[in-house]
C-alpha cells in the first residue's frame, strides 16, 4: 500500500509514530515539515488536518488519518508482530489503559510546562499562562511517583513487554528536559525502566 507521513520531527507526538514505526521494522516515505518554521499551519497541511498538528498519514485512496495513536493502531492491524498494542482483550485493555493514562495526565502535564513557559513558544501558545505551565510541572512529577510505585514489580510500564505505554511514557521522559522539569534521579524503578526503554534501537529513530 502506498502511503506517506507528513512528519514533525522530534516533536513529541510524530516522535511517537516514528518509535512505534521503528519497533515494527515498518518503513514509510515521510514527508518532512518544519514546525519551527509554522510548517504545519500551512494550507497543504490544513487540507489535510483542519487542527493543523502532526503527524498526519495520508493513504493511497487520499484518506487522512491523524493523531499519532490512531496511526499507531492503523499500522497495527497492518502487522500485528510484535504486539504494541496488546494481544487479546484484557492485554489490549490494559495497554490502553496506561497509554491513555500517560499521554493525558503525564505527557500533556510536561507538555503544558513547556508550552506556557517556554519563550520560544509564545507565537504557538495564545494566551501563554505561565502559571499554568508552573502548575504543571510538580503534576507530571507526581505521575511519575505513582509510575515508580507500579514498576516496582513489572518491566514494562503495561506488562512484561514493550507496548506503545513505554513509547508514551519514554517521549514524554525526554520532553521534560526542554519543559525544565528534573529528572527524579530518585525513582529508581522509574529510572531503570528508562534507561532501558531509550537504549532500544528504536530509540534512536
Amino acid at each position: 500500500i502506498y502511503m506517506k507521513l507528513y512528519d514533525g520531527g522530534r516533536a513529541p507526538n510524530p516522535r511517537r509514530v516514528t518509535v512505534f514505526l521503528a519497533e515494527k521494522g515498518i518503513e514509510v516515505e515521510k514527508v518532512p515539515v518544519d514546525m519551527g518554521q509554522l510548517g504545519h499551519k500551512s494550507e497543504e497541511v490544513t487540507r489535510l488536518n483542519p487542527l493543523q498538528r502532526l503527524p498526519v498519514l495520508v493513504l493511497d485512496d487520499g484518506t487522512a488519518i491523524s493523531e499519532s495513536v490512531a496511526i499507531c493502531r492503523y499500522f497495527e492491524e497492518l502487522h500485528p508482530e510484535p504486539p504494541l498494542m496488546g494481544t487479546d482483550a484484557r492485554d489490549k485493555a490494559i495497554v490502553e489503559m496506561w497509554n491513555r493514562r500517560l499521554e493525558l495526565i503525564f505527557l500533556g502535564a510536561v507538555a503544558n510546562a513547556f508550552r506556557h513557559t517556554h519563550p520560544a513558544m509564545q507565537e504557538w501558545e495564545k494566551p501563554q499562562l505561565a502559571e499554568w505551565g508552573e502548575i504543571n510541572r510538580p503534576k507530571a512529577l507526581a505521575f511519575l511517583e505513582l509510575l515508580d510505585k507500579e514498576l516496582a514489580d513489572r518491566e514494562f510500564i503495561a506488562g512484561d513487554r514493550f507496548t506503545i505505554a513505554d513509547i508514551t511514557g519514554m517521549i514524554g521522559f525526554e520532553f521534560m528536559k526542554p519543559a525544565r522539569i528534573e529528572r527524579p534521579e530518585h525513582l529508581a524503578n522509574v529510572m531503570r525502566w528508562y534507561r532501558a526503554v531509550s537504549s532500544r534501537p528504536s530509540a534512536k529513530a
